[in-house]
């Protein structure tokens, strides 16, 4: 299993108090992933879907910045480039907050087995990159269910980096944190915004309980893991095809 770099480690401030033990007050369950842009965790995360769709088990799957009550209002945002880390972070909160109340939590009451593409940390980590205070951003989703499991996926930076600057003909203007002012080029102002998304990501493997896996590591074998840890943390068989009775 991966580790951090101990320079990291020694450096680091926490970003902000540990979120407390989870309170379940749900028959059902939460498995998270992050990291940042290039790390592996979509990839992962698609292929736990798909094992658990196969077996039958009833399972929900969301992401980030989906909700379609707050996507529009995002899109113009961007497209005019009106959005400041603030109303960019409460953009957020409010797609998240949405899809809470209409997906997240009744499933989660249903007895349902809910899979997050990205989660409340990539807001800590994301918009605390972008100047946000941490404090603040651990108030505005204090409501957030905590997770079962969430997977840390991390890939050093220049690995990541690469792997999303060779697959994108183009990095867009907020995804590259231009309206921070950190570069002129959009590639290298990539690179420091990711960077420092990654530091805050770090600051968090212990304060809130993150399952640390290397994104370095081979898919197979990766996944392989991620069905390991899943297993052993998770009881599965309330989210199991209920098996038909036996006829008389």
């Amino acid at each position: 299993m991966a580790t951090i770099p101990s320079e990291i480690v020694t450096t680091a401030r926490p970003v902000a108090e540990a979120i407390p033990a989870p309170k379940r007050d749900y028959p059902g369950a939460l498995v998270v992933v992050e990291g940042i842009d290039g790390s592996g965790k979509s990839t992962q995360l698609y292929l736990l879907k798909r094992w658990l769709e196969i077996g039958g088990y009833r399972i929900h799957f969301t992401e980030w910045n989906s909700s379609p009550l707050v996507k529009s209002a995002t899109r113009r945002g961007k497209q005019r480039r009106l959005l400041t880390p603030t109303t960019f972070s409460m953009l957020h909160a409010a797609d998240f907050a949405d899809r809470c109340e209409r997906q997240i939590l009744p499933l989660l009451q249903g007895g349902y087995l809910v899979l997050a593409d990205r989660y409340i940390y990539t807001a800590f980590a994301r918009d605390a990159a972008r100047g946000c205070s941490p404090h603040w951003l651990r108030n505005l989703y204090s409501f957030a269910p905590v997770p079962d499991i969430t997977f840390y996926f991390r890939a050093p930076l220049d690995v990541a980096v690469n792997r999303i600057v060779a697959g994108r003909p183009k990095l867009k203007y907020y995804e590259a944190g231009m309206d921070l002012g950190i570069s002129l080029d959009r590639a290298e102002s990539f690179r420091i915004f990711q960077e420092r998304i990654l530091n805050n990501y770090d600051q968090m493997v212990q304060t809130d309980h993150f399952v640390l896996m290397d994104g370095t590591m081979r898919v197979n074998r990766l996944q392989k893991q991620m069905r390991q840890i899943v297993t052993e943390r998770v009881d599965l068989d309330p989210f199991a095809p209920k098996k038909a009775g036996k006829k008389k």
